[in-house]
């Protein structure tokens, strides 16, 4: 219990992204100067373990959201879907990446894309931290952590496991169009919707 709680308060901010000076050694393996800018369209080589999800069809899933509701990937086909996913409810910054998906959220909805929320937490912690923050988007709990090593996401320090802070772009086709293997928090909502733009005037 006691190392949990240590777990807790030492590390899970380190994963939110609270400043490499605050963070130390250990934080500088988790985020580098790349992981401060959004990436576009991954298909380089040069990224290869990312590279392979842009073409690709989406893992299937069935998780809860925070009120107790279904949600699969076969209920979204005709739609544009942000998968993102977080490490943790109610850290620092994953509140930040949550208030600006909330924000724009309604010009989401009026071009027809949903937004999902993604972590490890379970349904009543999705439940407080929506409530807190007034989301109108699902957040779903994959408290088995099937959907984040389906994406390749999953990872953790040592009892503790997280998701890693990546979003995934999918079409309406249901196909994999982005990968986002980094995430600026104050801005990655707002790219989103440009980077959609740019692929529905193509």
């Amino acid at each position: 219990m006691k190392l949990n709680l240590i777990f807790r308060r030492k590390l899970i901010p380190l994963v939110c992204g609270l400043g490499l000076g605050v963070l130390g050694l250990a934080a500088q393996a988790e985020t580098t100067l790349s992981d401060l800018k959004p990436k576009t369209l991954v298909n380089s080589n040069a990224d290869t373990a990312k590279g392979e999800w842009v073409g690709t069809k989406a893992p299937d899933f069935r998780l809860q959201d925070q009120n107790q509701q279904w949600h699969s990937l076969k209920d979204y086909q005709g739609k544009w879907l942000v998968l993102y996913f977080y490490p943790l409810d109610d850290s620092p910054g994953c509140t930040e990446e949550a208030r600006q998906f909330r924000d724009l959220y309604p010009t989401y909805v009026k071009q027809n894309i949903t937004v999902l929320g993604v972590s490890l937490n379970d349904v009543s912690s999705h439940k407080a931290f929506a409530d807190k923050l007034g989301l109108p988007f699902p957040l779903l709990a994959d408290t088995q952590h099937d959907l984040a090593k389906s994406f390749k996401v999953l990872r953790g320090f040592g009892p503790l496991s997280y998701s890693k802070r990546e979003t995934f772009l999918i079409d309406p086709q249901g196909v994999i169009v982005y990968h986002y293997a980094s995430v600026n928090t104050e801005s990655h909502a707002g790219q989103v919707l440009k980077d959609i733009a740019k692929l529905s005037s193509k």
